[in-house]
């Protein structure tokens, strides 16, 4: 039989106990450490050292420990990854862990233990907008116009509460996906077909939405969810298919222009403010905030002056900084819930796709679109401490445990010196220009 090299830390105890017991006034007699690695079917060198290790610790003073030391001491090194080489290869050799570990010259399995201990991360990263001087400029102007005025002579300002501004925007809702991710059980995988997976069934949307409002005592008076309108149109149908006969009415897309807009605006967004706005704010001024798109309205429109003033209302067109949708609450994630929303529907007809925005659209909760407007004035927050720019990290507020701890501020406020900070770059813009 072979004799084993290595033992246990309970064998490794035995084999000092044994020795201990046949010992007298620490020492061994002969043969002692044989008869004992003979029970242990060790080799003798094994015993020795287990003897010579208790004897050394005994004579220190010290508890007799004489488990194994081997853990940490054998075995493959650990291999460590050089971060600052790591930083110099160019991004695009680090879209993959198979180009990383190539670049880096280490394996691709230890790239992915690294990933799972947390020394590399991955990021998904997505286009922005490229920004001018003057963009940048005119985001910190719209930033600082969003404070407060009463409030800036305070160590720490206020924006306001962003409650008599009406965000409006465009958006595709597609009837499908390329790419769908789903959860089976042992099943076969799903299989989706169409025709031309390039002609995928879509229709754009205007969405108008303001702030929720709420009483005294928290309950909601107003879902600031004004509505949402589809960019179509029925047509009969110009020849016969085996679908439909000919002149069968047929829901179309229609092309979006200046013109389309301005009917849009006058004809559904304006009486849409009209019919739903709260009673005690509808003496004061009531802002439509739209981007610079060149389909859009331009504040000074003479129809759109003429509609309004038929309302009796004062509602004004206001544009948001060129290049900047993080100014829109619709673009920081409305949008995106609605659409996710709308795909679990599965919609097969335009018909269904434009039911199942309306359906989400008024069935979103109005909790969830108050907390985007608090996201938008802590995108504001990051624009104006970065001096315009747009690659900002969105900071985690913990909203949701805010408002259900009866904390979640109605509007933030800037740090002790954002708001100087903001000035600074501004003058320095100023400079420059």
């Amino acid at each position: 039989m072979r004799l084993r090299r290595w033992l246990t830390d309970a064998q490794r105890y035995a084999v000092y106990t044994s020795l201990h017991a046949k010992s007298r006034n620490g020492k061994l007699p002969k043969k002692a450490t044989k008869e004992v690695a003979t029970f242990f079917h060790a080799h003798i060198r094994v015993i020795q050292r287990i003897w010579r290790c208790a004897c050394e610790q005994i004579a220190l003073g010290q508890e007799v420990d004489v488990s194994n030391r081997r853990t940490g001491r054998v075995g493959c090194k650990k291999v460590q990854l050089d971060h600052s080489q790591m930083a110099s290869i160019p991004l695009n050799r680090r879209s993959t862990l198979k180009s990383l570990a190539k670049s880096l010259d280490v394996s691709v399995s230890t790239l992915h233990r690294k990933f799972k201990l947390g020394e590399i991360r991955c990021h998904s990263s997505t286009l922005k907008p490229l920004l001018r001087e003057s963009n940048k400029r005119d985001r910190l102007k719209f930033c600082i116009l969003m404070l407060d005025q009463a409030t800036l002579g305070d160590a720490e300002p206020k924006f306001i509460d962003i409650q008599n501004i009406v965000h409006i925007d465009e958006k595709w809702y597609f009837m499908t996906k390329k790419g769908r991710k789903y959860y089976l059980p042992e099943e076969d995988d799903p299989v989706r077909a169409v025709q031309n997976k390039n002609s995928i069934g879509k229709v754009m949307f205007v969405t108008a939405v303001a702030r929720p409002k709420y009483d005294g005592q928290g309950d909601l008076i107003f879902s600031g969810k004004l509505r949402v309108w589809a960019f179509v149109k029925e047509v009969p149908a110009a020849r016969r298919s085996q679908n439909r006969e000919r002149g069968t009415l047929e829901t179309k897309s229609i092309i979006v222009n200046k013109d389309v807009m301005r009917q849009y605006l006058i004809e559904k967004v304006i009486p849409a403010i009209e019919d739903k706005w709260p009673q005690e704010d509808r003496d004061k001024t009531i802002f439509i905030q739209q981007d610079n798109a060149r389909t859009h309205v331009l504040p000074n429109d003479p129809a759109f002056l003429e509609a309004v003033a038929r309302t009796g209302l004062d509602i004004r067109l206001m544009q948001q900084s060129a290049n900047s949708p993080d100014m829109n609450v619709l673009d920081l994630g409305f949008f995106n819930s609605i659409q996710s929303l709308t795909d679990c529907g599965n919609p097969e007809t335009i018909e269904e796709l434009i039911y199942n925005v309306e359906k989400e659209f008024e069935e979103y909760n109005e909790t969830l679109l108050n907390r985007v407007f608090l996201s938008l004035q802590s995108c504001m927050k990051e624009v104006m401490r970065i001096g315009g720019e747009n690659g900002y990290k969105l900071p985690h507020m913990n909203k949701q445990r805010l408002e259900r701890e009866g904390k979640l501020p109605n509007r933030l406020s800037c740090e002790n010196g954002l708001y100087a900070i903001a000035l600074a770059h501004l003058a320095q813009f100023d400079r420059v220009s």
